[in-house]
């Protein structure tokens, strides 16, 4: 055997390392860094570790950082691209911060489900941003990941059946403008808060609610210090899996294929998971006393669209992407 091995730096963590062949005879792992903010027990944390790192093999060094301990909320994407960083689990506003256009897949009630999520990345119109975050960010979107639908949590005994109840409600929300404008889409007056603080916020009345798919919502125990759930299902929780390009095109066409078959099917069980505990959760929620009830989702919807329709925040969509997505 040929001992001209075809060599290719990849730039990770703890300096550069071999891919290919290299490894093949004996050349030392490839380190994949990845930082998140959730916890370490949660379904797609625990897909990541437990599936997704088996999956691509003793080749690779998968090294999870969870709860933010690495890198804070909003700050991954440049840490990808900084080289900082190799991979990472973001939501679609991380991504319209620096391209708008992907602001589209965070819009209330354009992502439906689970189901819809996963034809959306499987069709032309997953891939165009594919090829997007590719060629403006320099980043591989190797697979989405279902969280749960998010749900309105609330503190007090007024129900909310209609938009213009939420009028009052001072609802946290991640920081950035596509985040806020999310919550006032719903009629809400939106908190820029972070994950971490939403718990004590909602003790002490800086907030007066938070939304979050039922499963997030009972892992921080936010439950604890609310009185009610809506089910107004009025987004789809995700995040996108990337890898840094240049670590992406340094491995083989084999290795590439490795990578983005284990994220899919360790996301396929994290979905189940998530899907499972949704269906369990609304039984969960009102044996700990909460009330939990469905309001008028048409007219949440409607006002919603309306909202972003008039937002400058619609101009960076795509033109006819909506339509598209709405016909998968």
């Amino acid at each position: 055997m040929s001992n001209n091995w075809s060599r290719r730096a990849v730039i990770g963590a703890g300096g550069a390392c071999l891919a290919g062949q290299a490894f093949a005879q004996g050349g030392p792992k490839i380190n994949l860094k990845f930082s998140d903010v959730t916890t370490a027990d949660a379904p797609r944390s625990l897909a990541l570790v437990q599936i997704f790192a088996k999956e691509i093999g003793d080749e690779f060094a998968f090294q999870p950082y969870f709860n933010g301990t690495l890198f804070k909320q909003g700050t991954e994407l440049v840490a990808v691209q900084r080289g900082n960083l190799d991979m990472a689990l973001l939501p679609p506003s991380d991504f319209a911060a620096q391209l708008p256009a992907f602001d589209i897949l965070g819009a209330a009630y354009v992502v439906r489900d689970a189901a819809h999520l996963d034809k959306v990345f499987r069709s032309e119109v997953g891939q165009s941003f594919v090829k997007l975050a590719k060629e403006k960010l320099g980043v591989v979107i190797l697979a989405p990941a279902y969280y749960g639908t998010r749900q309105l949590n609330l503190k007090g005994t007024k129900k909310v059946r209609v938009p213009e109840d939420l009028a009052s409600v001072k609802l946290r929300m991640p920081g950035g403008e596509s985040w806020q404008f999310l919550g006032k889409s719903l009629g809400a007056n939106p908190v820029p808060l972070a994950y971490a603080e939403t718990y004590v916020g909602l003790q002490t009345g800086v907030v007066d609610a938070q939304d979050n798919p039922l499963p997030n919502t009972r892992l921080m125990k936010f439950h604890e210090v609310t009185n009610q759930i809506v089910l107004t299902g009025h987004n789809v929780g995700f995040g996108l899996l990337i890898m840094r390009a240049q670590v992406f095109d340094a491995l083989s066409p084999a290795q590439q294929q490795k990578v983005t078959e284990a994220a899919r099917k360790a996301f396929a069980w994290s979905t189940a998971e998530y899907l499972k505990q949704e269906q369990e959760l609304s039984a969960f929620f009102k044996g700990a006393g909460l009330d939990v009830y469905t309001p008028d989702v048409p007219a949440f919807r409607t006002y919603a669209q309306k909202q972003y329709l008039q937002s400058p925040l619609s101009k960076s969509w795509p033109a006819g992407m909506l339509e598209k997505i709405n016909a998968l």
